[in-house]
């Protein structure tokens, strides 16, 4: 271990600054662009690891941190709150493009970037980990140098107050929850009020009770230990839309991307598309009502069910793996991807190279850089169309992109 001097050049994809000494390229947490800091490092090879020991210059996009767990915690959940918002969008911006070049092996501009509405109070979802304290249990996060350790939050200021309220009734219930050393917890705002899912334990004989003690959660889920089905306890709301299913947490963004998603998708004029990773279906409705025949894939059985009764024949949703079903539902003339973080099967790639000449094009929806510059490099018989950012997550270093290609022979006919 060595106490360095480094001047911060950059962000990286995770959010550690970024800085080079004496031939060694060091990533410093709670970092900013022009900064030039103290740090304890160690590693191996040409990359180094520091932790930030102090800051000798300050930058001028530095900031005081809104989130007092964010300083006193160390906490995991943001990564940027200690920048300027205007300096997150230029870091994500050079993340994307750096990701495109150094993994995708493909040349682009920084793209343009959507600003969130909401720089705060913008989440509508928060998981937390449950750990018991002698008699009684804490929820909270984790430090970002300590996954194990979880601190218990008394606020997240990213996240809206609805939220936070209904996690403290159900904290407030922790004596009839599932028979555990340990949980997890999701809560997130519907239109028809708060819904919990549960995760964890192999019994929870006091469910019943727990749902009584918490009057304000419309709906509530338990997924059990030892990946057993998921289990809805209750649910009284008049408007059951999928809740336990994966959904934006930035409500107001994901509608700005879902209209933008869409618009490109119009402007390949297709009779027919694959929204792959479909979710509960709101994009492949939106194309279904202009004439599109759908076909949707998604895994998930409550959104795949939901988003069955939501299409327009002939449009339809086909549960299942998108590698094992996507072969079956080409040639499409429009294929929309929306992986979650890990991206695509390699198998998708393949698919859709085997395809690449029945295909007017591809939506490439990611919340993850490196595994969409990954998939993109994957796909050679495809030419980079446009390339958009949307800042779904301030005051963290996660961007949502979105990436238009064309098979290099052209529209297919």
């Amino acid at each position: 271990m060595a106490v360095v001097s480094v001047s911060i050049e950059s962000i990286a994809a995770g959010g550690d600054g970024v800085g080079r000494k004496e031939g060694l390229v060091v990533f410093v947490p709670r970092t900013a662009p022009g900064d030039l800091v103290t740090a304890q490092i160690s590693g191996r090879g040409h990359f180094a690891r520091g932790s930030l020991r102090s800051v000798v210059t300050a930058s001028p996009v530095r900031i005081e941190p809104t989130c007092p767990h964010y300083t006193r915690d160390k906490c995991g959940g943001c990564q940027l709150q200690h920048m300027t918002y205007d300096s997150q969008l230029t870091a994500k911006r050079i993340v994307v493009r750096d990701s495109y070049e150094r993994i995708g092996k493909r040349s682009i501009d920084p793209p343009d970037i959507e600003r969130s509405p909401k720089e705060w109070r913008y989440r509508t979802k928060l998981t937390l980990a449950i750990r018991r304290r002698g008699a009684r249990w804490i929820a909270g996060l984790h430090p970002y140098d300590d996954p194990v350790r979880v601190f218990a939050i008394t606020d997240c200021p990213i996240t809206d107050r609805r939220v936070i309220a209904a996690w403290r009734e159900v904290m407030e219930a922790d004596a009839y929850f599932p028979d555990a050393k340990e949980l997890r917890g999701s809560v997130r705002i519907t239109s028809g009020g708060p819904t919990l899912v549960m995760t964890g334990g192999k019994n929870w004989a006091a469910r019943d009770q727990f749902s009584a003690a918490v009057p304000s959660v419309s709906a509530a889920w338990w997924e059990p230990a030892d990946d057993e089905p998921r289990r809805l306890l209750y649910d009284k709301r008049a408007d059951r839309t999928p809740s336990a299913s994966f959904a934006q947490v930035n409500a107001e963004m994901a509608e700005i991307l879902g209209r933008y998603v869409v618009e490109r998708a119009r402007d390949f004029r297709p009779l027919t598309a694959v929204d792959a990773y479909s979710g509960a279906g709101q994009t492949a409705a939106l194309l279904s009502e202009a004439g599109i025949a759908v076909t949707a894939i998604e895994l998930d059985p409550e959104a795949s069910e939901w988003s069955s009764s939501i299409l327009r024949a002939p449009s339809r949703t086909v549960q299942g793996r998108v590698e094992d079903v996507l072969p079956g539902a080409l040639p499409a003339d429009l294929v929309i991807l929306n992986p979650p973080r890990a991206g695509v099967d390699t198998r998708v790639t393949e698919t859709l190279e085997a395809n690449a000449s029945h295909v007017r094009g591809l939506i490439y929806v990611s919340c993850n850089p490196a595994t969409l510059a990954r998939d993109v490099s994957r796909l050679p018989s495809y030419r980079i169309e446009s390339v958009r950012a949307f800042d779904m997550f301030p005051q963290t270093a996660h961007v949502e992109t979105v990436c238009e290609l064309r098979p290099i022979t052209g529209d297919a006919a």
